[in-house]
């Protein structure tokens, strides 16, 4: 169902209409909208519950990843930051230990996943294939070709690194896209003829949200292997180490967590799957919708879900969408 989430609110006839005592009590609260879909999907639903359910006058602040860390290290703004990777953001544990904000939750509770793959189909008919080592015995059963991230994403440089110290290529095709969107449209392809397919990608993404992929095992993690892969040509021993789960959270400032616990509290508890999360992404795209249209597709979809993350006062405020 496509609506705006605007329509769903027009919909309840006013019963979810923050009154002045609440919006009084609640004040003006800014909050990130970063530049990637699902943290725009997660800001979309925190704001709805906000207004709708907390009486907040919710501001949103187009950012980034640099650029929000960088303005509350400078400024204390925006008061939350939805979808903050933690790998990708050294400074953060400082900001914290300084006291200047505060971790609400893992928004993404399976964190993000970063893997090889190939489809589960074809897991499913070939259940040997687990781990590096099965598939470079039988390179053929995944069609004898490794999709690789294009030039000057960082996992190409990880994943080169790997590819030399496994000599990946002298078993198979090594094939470096020249986007992300050939690499997405690769797996499309291939689901759409049941073909065999082995790769990277990530998730949460509508690609993994739409196509079933089963993650093929390169071994443990090694922070410093790791590390040193990623440092591309640069790295001198290149070595095996599987991508690190990434730490993927919402904070809040420090300020606006002793202003309003409340909403401090809600934040706590938003917190999307993998799946999901995947699942919204897909539904988007296949829909051509916007962030605001996804988040009543995910309001709409799963009710039981966020129905946990309200208090009692706004559970009255939403009970006629949670019906």
């Amino acid at each position: 169902m496509r609506k705006p989430i605007i329509g769903i609110v027009g919909a309840l006839a006013g019963a979810t209409m923050m009154s002045s005592v609440a919006a009084a009590k609640c004040g003006e609260v800014t909050i990130t909208e970063m530049n990637w879909a699902s943290g725009q999907v997660v800001t979309a639903v925190s704001k709805f519950l906000m207004e709708q359910g907390y009486g907040c006058k919710v501001t949103k602040v187009p950012s980034a990843t640099v650029t929000a860390i960088t303005s509350l290290a400078e400024t204390g703004k925006p008061d939350i930051v939805t979808e903050l990777w933690v790998n990708s953001t050294p400074s953060y544990p400082k900001l914290e230990s300084e006291g200047k904000v505060k971790t609400a939750t893992d928004v993404l509770s399976d964190g993000g996943v970063e893997a090889w793959w190939i489809p589960k189909y074809l897991a499913d008919k070939y259940p040997e294939l687990k781990t590096i080592q099965d598939v470079m015995k039988n390179p053929a059963l995944v069609g004898g070709k490794f999709h690789n991230c294009p030039d000057g994403w960082a996992c190409r440089k990880i994943n080169d690194n790997v590819i030399k110290a496994l000599k990946l290529g002298d078993k198979m095709e090594v094939f470096n896209h020249g986007s992300g969107e050939t690499l997405a449209a690769s797996i499309a392809a291939a689901y759409a003829d049941k073909k065999p397919w082995f790769g990277y990608y990530w998730a949460p993404t509508a690609i993994l949200g739409k196509y079933p992929m089963v993650a093929i095992s390169v071994g443990d993690y090694k922070a410093d292997v790791h590390k040193c892969n990623g440092k591309g040509k640069d790295c001198a021993t290149p070595g095996v180490s599987a991508y690190p789960k990434g730490k993927v959270i919402t904070t809040m400032t420090s300020n606006m967590a002793t202003k309003n616990p409340a909403v401090f509290d809600l934040m706590k508890k938003v917190s999307f799957s993998n799946a999901q999360m995947g699942e919204v992404l897909a539904w988007k795209k296949d829909n051509k919708a916007s962030a605001d249209e996804a988040a009543a597709h995910f309001l709409t979809k799963y009710k039981s879900v966020w129905a946990g993350w309200l208090n009692d006062d706004a559970k009255k405020k939403l009970a006629a969408l949670l019906k």
